[in-house]
C-alpha cells in the first residue's frame, strides 16, 4: 500500500510517495485531489522510494493530471526510482509528467510563433495522453489473462509482461494486444511464445520477480 507526505514548496506542493502503486494506489486519489485544489500551481511528486508500479498506479496519476489541467495546474514528476522510470517509459508517458517550469522563465525568441507552436504541443500532449488512456485497459486485461492461466500473481504477471517486452522488442502495449489476440484464435510469433514462457518460468523464482517489480536487473537480460 503506498503511503505519502506533503510539503508545502512556494504555490506548489511536494509529495513523496513510497511503497506500491498498484490497484489499491486509487484510495489515495481523493487526499491528492484535494491538495492539489489548495495548491496554487500544482503538485510535485517524488517517486523514489515507490518499488512497484503497474498501470493502474499509472492511471491513478494520469487521473490527477487530468485534474489539474482542468484547473490550470499541473502534475511534474520531479524523480523517480527504476520501476517508475521504465514504466513511464514503456507506456510513453514520461513527457507528460516533465517539468516545463514556469511560463516566465523563458523568452520567446524573435523568430518563434509561439501561439502555433503552442497549439501544436498541447494537440500532441493531449494524443500522447489519448493513447496512454487507451492501451492502459488492454495491458491490464493482458495482465488478467496471464494470472488466470499459469496461476500468477499481479506482480509476476506484470513481470512477465516487461520481460517478455524488452526481450523481444515488442512495445509493451503491442505486445499485449498480441496476448488478448491469442484469446479469440490467434497465434502468437514463434519467438514471442519462447520468451513468453521463459518469462512464466521465471515467475516461478521469487527473486526474479522481485527484481523485476523493484526494476532491477537480472542475469538472463541484455
Amino acid at each position: 500500500m503506498a503511503t505519502m507526505d506533503v510539503v508545502p514548496d512556494g504555490d506548489r506542493l511536494t509529495v513523496t510517495l513510497w511503497g506500491e502503486l498498484d490497484l489499491g494506489s486509487r484510495r489515495l486519489l481523493p487526499e491528492l485531489y484535494d491538495m492539489l485544489t489548495l495548491s496554487g500551481g500544482g503538485i510535485d511528486l517524488r517517486l523514489d522510494a515507490v518499488g512497484f508500479c503497474d498501470c493502474s498506479g499509472l492511471n491513478a496519476l494520469l487521473d490527477l493530471r487530468s485534474r489539474a489541467i482542468d484547473q490550470g495546474k499541473t502534475v511534474t514528476v520531479r524523480s523517480c526510482g527504476v520501476a517508475v522510470e521504465r514504466l513511464l517509459d514503456l507506456t510513453g508517458t514520461r513527457e507528460l509528467f516533465a517539468d516545463s517550469g514556469p511560463p516566465e522563465s523563458s523568452p520567446a525568441a524573435p523568430d518563434a510563433d509561439p501561439p502555433e507552436e503552442s497549439g501544436q504541443d498541447l494537440r500532441a500532449e493531449v494524443a500522447q495522453l489519448r493513447r496512454a488512456m487507451q492501451t492502459r485497459p488492454t495491458i491490464d486485461l493482458a495482465r488478467g489473462i496471464l494470472m488466470a492461466s499459469f496461476g500468477l500473481s499481479p506482480e509476476a504477471a506484470w513481470s512477465v509482461l516487461v520481460k517478455t517486452s524488452q526481450n523481444t522488442n515488442i512495445k509493451l502495449h503491442n505486445l499485449a494486444q498480441d496476448l488478448v489476440g491469442s484469446v479469440h484464435g490467434s497465434t502468437l510469433p514463434e519467438q514471442v511464445q519462447q520468451q513468453l514462457a521463459a518469462a512464466v518460468a521465471g515467475a516461478s523464482r521469487p527473486g526474479e520477480v522481485a527484481a523485476h517489480a523493484a526494476g532491477e536487473p537480472t542475469e538472463d537480460r541484455d
